[in-house]
């Protein structure tokens, strides 16, 4: 069977994915205690970012909500679809308009640091009660001001 993956974009302003993104937002944070932020807080970031979405034969299954200075506010993948190369789809797209990319990981989140150090992200700083809930954070980055496309090009080519 062929899987048609296909980009989309709600610009800032844009709203058109807000609730797809929600949902699978919220799908996360109830199946694996991540993405905790409450519904006003995303529609609001939301709304502010450049989102990136993935659909499946029209179905999200990926998006990543980035401010204007590179920095990933939300980064979530389908369960199910992990592991198909959509995270690094995502994060190539707001690599190919910021010279740095940026980022907070949950300190537990073990998937999740995994995946961006695999990807070249590096821990810069540990983050005491970054969280509502009292949780901690790394703030991850990639690249530096000169390289950082012509890196992730080739992690990709890999």
């Amino acid at each position: 069977m062929s899987v048609n993956v296909e980009m989309r974009t709600d610009a800032p302003g844009q709203k058109e994915y807000a609730e797809d993104a929600w949902d699978l937002k919220e799908r996360i944070r109830v199946d694996e205690g991540l993405l905790k932020q409450r519904r006003g807080f995303f529609m609001d970031a939301y709304r502010r970012s450049m989102t990136y979405l993935l659909f499946e034969n029209d179905a999200l299954v990926a998006f990543a909500s980035t401010r204007r200075d590179g920095y990933i506010l939300f980064l979530a993948v389908l369960p199910e679809a992990r592991g198909e190369g959509h995270g690094k789809r995502l994060v190539a797209e707001v690599a190919k308009e910021h010279p740095v990319v940026t980022c907070h990981a949950r300190t537990t989140n073990r998937n999740a640091l995994d995946f961006y150090e695999n990807i070249g992200f590096t821990v810069r700083r540990r983050i005491e009660n970054y969280y509502e809930d009292g949780g901690s954070a790394f703030y991850l980055r990639l690249g530096e001001e000169a390289g950082l496309r012509e890196r992730l090009s080739e992690f990709l080519l890999r």
